[in-house]
C-alpha cells in the first residue's frame, strides 16, 4: 500500500471510529465483559493505554485483568526512542509524555508486559493492524517480541474491521482482537 493510500485510509477510519464511539458510548464495557480470560496465554504483566479521542477505552478491560493479580503498565513515549512500559494502577498520578499523552511518572518501575492491549484505527482477521502512523507500537512490539513471547490484543469497535490490510515488513500483527461484539482469534 503506498503512503497516500494509507493516509487516506487513516483519515477515513478516524471518521468511522469517531462515529462508532459517538453512537455507542458503552461499547468498552461490553467488550470487557466479552473477554474470555481463559483464552489468553499465561501472563503476570500487561499494558493498557490511555484512550485518546475516539479510541476504545481499555479501562474496563484493564480492571478485569487487574483482578487476576497481574501488574498493569501504561506506555510512555519519548521522542526518538521505543515505547517504554511503566507500572501503573488506576488512581496513581500521571504526567504528559513527550507527545502529551498521560503516562506514569518517571520514577514508576519499568516493566516488560507479556500482554499488550493495543489501540488501532483498523484491523483485519489476519491480525493486520492500522495504527496512527507513527510506528510507536510496531517498534515497541518488535523489541518486546525479540526478548520473549508477548500476546498482542487489539481493542476496537467491530465496525473498524476491514477486509484486508496491506502490511509492510515492519508492521506487527495482532494475536487477537476484542470488540464490543466478541473476541476474534487471528488465523
Amino acid at each position: 500500500m503506498n503512503p497516500d493510500d494509507k493516509r487516506l485510509l487513516r483519515a477515513r477510519m478516524r471518521k468511522v471510529r469517531a462515529a462508532l464511539a459517538a453512537a455507542d458510548p458503552s461499547a468498552s464495557d461490553r467488550a470487557a465483559e466479552r473477554m474470555p480470560l481463559d483464552r489468553l496465554p499465561a501472563y503476570s504483566t500487561f499494558s493498557g493505554y490511555r484512550a485518546a479521542g475516539s479510541e476504545m477505552d481499555p479501562q474496563p478491560l484493564m480492571t478485569r485483568l487487574l483482578e487476576t493479580g497481574a501488574v498493569s503498565t501504561l506506555p510512555v513515549a519519548t521522542r526518538g526512542a521505543p515505547l517504554a512500559f511503566r507500572a501503573w494502577r488506576p488512581g496513581e498520578a500521571l504526567a504528559p509524555d513527550s507527545f502529551g499523552v498521560p503516562a506514569p511518572l518517571e520514577n514508576a518501575t519499568l516493566v516488560v508486559p507479556q500482554l499488550v492491549i493495543c489501540p488501532l484505527l483498523a484491523f483485519d482477521r489476519a491480525g493486520g493492524r492500522l495504527g496512527q502512523g507513527g510506528g510507536h507500537y510496531d517498534r515497541a512490539l518488535a523489541a518486546l517480541r525479540a526478548t520473549g513471547p508477548v500476546f498482542v490484543l487489539g481493542l476496537a469497535y467491530a465496525g473498524q474491521e476491514v477486509e484486508e490490510l496491506a502490511l509492510e515488513a515492519h508492521d506487527q500483527r495482532l494475536d487477537a482482537i476484542l470488540t464490543e461484539t466478541g473476541y476474534i482469534v487471528v488465523g
